[in-house]
């Protein structure tokens, strides 16, 4: 099946990243958030990301405008009914995302494949909650998703073949560079990364340097792009501790335990950019 049309649901950061990955490749979008307002910030953040490939000469006014002609929002569930994939990006909460996915198999067309964009929530247990598992997969982009080459793509223990060669066709089309992982929590990325930032949380806590000197030191040591505490005030402390409570549940494993310091920060809610506070003030 040519996809044509592809819906995600979330207008968010990751959900707008990637209508703007689709739409900038000849595909057209569905985007589905709660409301008018969410979907008006998704398109407004999309058009400015947009506005910033034309000022470097990246993309004309003209490429723009059909860019944003390509983007349908809407609240109706329904809309769906005319996605030919359909790519899920609402928060990392089970629960949530078992609801939205069960609304979603009801009005997709039964050929449809379901792809979810978590970074830790097991694919298995959210294809099991769906009337197709077979058609289920996951793809998850990074971000900011128009700037990040990665996708990884992670097959349930019930995905198809077919199902993985349509998502992995789907990731090249939009111009991303897709690793085939198995499921397990955080995947292949955030099961390096999450555990690298956490315990750069453990050596702030123990006093062994500041913050601005353990970036420091990895920038220049491993000549990382951003240091790990400044990475985890983008990611969302938050977000940040959610993963690290997957992995240690997931895992059983002591290795993996939250940083005291990062769930003091959270209880606080020093969540990092957003509240403008975590190991930075911004």
């Amino acid at each position: 099946m040519a996809i044509q049309t592809v819906g995600i649901i979330g207008a968010g950061l990751m959900g707008n990243g990637i209508a703007q990955a689709c739409a900038t490749n000849d595909i057209k979008v569905i985007m589905l958030d709660v409301n008018d307002a969410a979907i008006t910030r998704g398109i407004k953040t999309v058009s400015g990301s947009l506005d910033r490939l034309i000022k470097k000469e990246k993309m004309t006014e003209a490429q723009k405008a059909d860019a944003i002609g390509r983007i349908k929002g809407t609240s109706n569930m329904q809309d769906l009914s005319a996605a030919d994939f359909i790519i899920e990006a609402a928060t990392e909460n089970l629960d949530l995302k078992r609801k939205i996915l069960k609304d979603v198999d009801d009005v997709a067309r039964p050929e449809v494949i379901i792809a979810s964009n978590t970074s830790s929530i097991s694919i298995t247990q959210l294809a099991a909650a769906t009337s197709r598992p077979g058609q289920f997969i996951g793809m998850h982009f990074f971000n900011p998703v128009p700037m990040m080459a990665l996708v990884e793509i992670i097959r349930a223990v019930q995905t198809s073949d077919a199902t993985f060669a349509a998502t992995e066709e789907l990731a090249k089309r939009v111009g991303k560079a897709p690793i085939c992982v198995k499921n397990a929590p955080g995947f292949v990325v955030n099961r390096i990364l999450c555990p690298m930032i956490n315990e750069a949380i453990f050596v702030l806590a123990e006093g062994l340097a500041t913050a601005e000197d353990i970036d420091n030191g990895m920038k220049l040591g491993t000549n990382q792009p951003i240091g790990p505490l400044a990475l985890a005030d983008m990611i969302g402390l938050d977000t940040m501790l959610s993963v690290m409570n997957v992995f240690y549940e997931g895992f059983n494993d002591s290795k993996y335990r939250p940083a005291p310091l990062l769930k003091e920060m959270v209880a606080a809610g020093y969540l990092g950019r957003k509240t403008g506070k975590g190991f930075y003030t911004y």
